[in-house]
């Protein structure tokens, strides 16, 4: 076995998989702990020390894996993942370049790629993206109508909500997510329009609960392609290890046939 063979089969064991996942949680912590301004006086030296080991840990990993894999590296899209995301700690949190230092947080997204539950989530909702594509252009359209509606029935007297296209489309929008769509909005309008509840009803059944469980439809959808997806590989592995196992039971049964033939001989 080659050196990129060992280091390869070093980072992939389990134990160290395992090292760098408790690693991100505790890294998750500590960054947590720092937006304590009492934590950050008493602490803050630690922490940061703690931080840059963390650090350095990642950046190592990060590394073994470049060097074990190669220019295959990056053909992973996780590993590609992993490494923007260290990548991003190492630019100097120096003058305009301070807000990145606010970015390290984003090494603790890192537990997506280490825990295969939350890559499969992650993948379905990736799956998904065509389907959803969809309802977004018809959501969109939905609420280019109806904001249109919206500015033409109400707008001379309710400008401050629906003005204009823009200002109707936000309002409605605040309405679908039924965030004090009631009180705030819609019963103000009804008391110069009694019957806007015929314009406002039905845009929040199609938004808040057609057009939302559209969404959800579609990525349970994907959700449960992926399930399947990983039971075909389990059944392909299960499959060519029946194989490997009959290939190793004719081989003895060869076996055997010649030390009888020996034995006789």
């Amino acid at each position: 076995m080659s050196l990129r063979e060992h280091v390869g089969a070093f980072v992939s064991a389990p134990k160290i998989q395992n090292l760098i996942t408790i690693l991100i949680v505790i890294n998750a912590i500590t960054l947590g702990l720092e937006t304590d301004a009492g934590v950050r006086e008493n602490f803050g030296a630690p922490l940061a020390i703690f931080d840059k080991i963390i650090l350095s840990i990642f950046i190592a990993e990060i590394a073994a894996k470049l060097f074990a894999q190669g220019a295959r590296f990056f053909r992973d899209g996780w590993n590609v993942f992993d490494f923007i995301v260290v990548s991003i700690a190492l630019v100097p949190a120096a003058g305009p370049l301070y807000i990145l230092r606010a970015l390290r947080i984003l090494r603790v997204l890192r537990l997506i790629s280490m825990v295969p539950q939350m890559c499969r989530v992650v993948q379905a909702l990736v799956t998904a993206i065509p389907g959803m594509l969809s309802i977004v252009a018809l959501i969109t359209l939905i609420f280019y109508v109806s904001a249109v509606l919206a500015t033409n029935l109400f707008g001379a007297d309710f400008p401050q909500w629906f003005g204009h296209i823009g200002r109707s489309m936000y309002s409605l929008f605040q309405i679908m997510t039924l965030e004090s769509w009631s009180m705030g909005i819609v019963r103000p309008v009804m008391e110069i329009f009694p019957y806007a509840w015929a314009f406002f009803v039905p845009f929040i059944l199609v938004t808040s609960f057609a057009i939302i469980n559209l969404f959800i439809g579609v990525i349970v959808d994907a959700m449960h392609g992926q399930h399947d997806d990983v039971i075909e590989e389990v059944h392909a592995d299960a499959q060519a290890i029946e194989g490997k196992i009959e290939d190793v039971e004719k081989e003895l049964s060869e076996l055997r046939r010649m030390l009888r033939a020996r034995g006789g001989a």
